[in-house]
């Protein structure tokens, strides 16, 4: 099936949608946070260098009122503002700030996190009884054990409120204390019908986290980063990957990692394009799959 031609540049975002005949973009990640923490994440990523062999230079850098201005003009309809802490007491008032976050931005649906603290079901199940959509878990950030015990009820929480978690349980862009899909494969095998979105195709280990979504109906994959040029120079995808894909083509959803990226938008809509014009059962269906059909199900819209 004939697939667009790619964008160019994030002017060509809108046209390469029309073209597709998509409304627009859902993004399933996408960090907003608040100003002095969003300081300090992108002060880190000043000292990337230093942190992961590379320098990560922040695309899109500018006040948020400009950032959620940025995403409209790309196209993107709706998206996920996902925030997380890395330290206890923190979840709670990022969920109240997100919340107020997606209040006053109509594109923006309500989010949550959590980490591993005796009240994380009390402040969670609040969070999903007030609508939140879906819940960031950054296991690299947060430094935590995904098995924690203190997890188990909010695990067990969301599994039967079928909320969706978009968890960054894989090494990359380095591993961390906790990171491997093998160690969040435990937290599923518990917990088989929790909806878990692996970050990055759980970035550098793809094979393991196509493996998962082959074992647990509710797992997906979120394109994050995958298959651009900056990643694939420490986390090069599989030669046969869009034809990986054509089994489970409707549990892949789109996501960006905007702001916090080193190269434009484009690129990111590109690298799923390009997936889809290499595989003859993916085509023109699965880019609307990927950028809209497939993330607005997952949320609920």
């Amino acid at each position: 099936m004939t697939v667009p031609d790619p964008p160019e540049s994030d002017d060509d975002v809108p046209r390469f949608l029309a073209d597709l005949g998509v409304p627009g973009i859902v993004d399933v990640h996408v960090h907003f946070l608040p100003e002095r923490m969003l300081q300090k994440v992108w002060a880190y990523f000043d000292q990337a260098a230093t942190h992961y062999g590379t320098p990560w230079p922040i695309q899109y850098r500018t006040p948020e009122p400009e950032r959620v201005a940025t995403l409209r003009k790309l196209g993107v309809q709706t998206f996920a503002p996902l925030v997380y802490p890395h330290k206890p007491g923190m979840a709670s008032w990022l969920t109240e700030w997100v919340a107020e976050f997606a209040r006053t931005t109509s594109d923006a649906v309500p989010t949550t996190t959590l980490y591993p603290e005796p009240d994380v079901a009390e402040y969670l199940g609040t969070a999903v009884d007030a609508g939140a959509r879906v819940v960031k878990v950054h296991v690299q950030v947060g430094g935590f054990d995904p098995r924690d015990p203190l997890l188990r009820p909010a695990w067990g929480l969301l599994a039967d409120a079928r909320v969706p978690v978009v968890i960054h349980c894989g090494h990359g862009p380095i591993p961390g204390a906790h990171t491997g899909l093998d160690v969040f494969g435990e937290v599923l095998a518990e917990h088989p019908r929790l909806r878990a979105v692996l970050a990055h195709a759980g970035m550098p280990d793809y094979t393991v986290a196509l493996n998962l979504v082959h074992r647990y109906e509710g797992v997906h994959l979120d394109t994050t980063m995958v298959g651009t040029a900056f990643s694939n120079q420490f986390a090069q995808l599989p030669a046969d990957w869009p034809a990986r894909l054509a089994d489970v083509a409707d549990r892949v959803v789109f996501g960006s990692d905007f702001p916090n990226i080193p190269y434009p938008y484009a690129e990111q809509v590109r690298a799923v394009a390009e997936w889809a014009a290499a595989e003859p059962r993916l085509g023109s269906p699965f880019l609307r799959s990927v950028l809209h059909t497939a993330p607005s199900r997952l949320l609920g819209l």
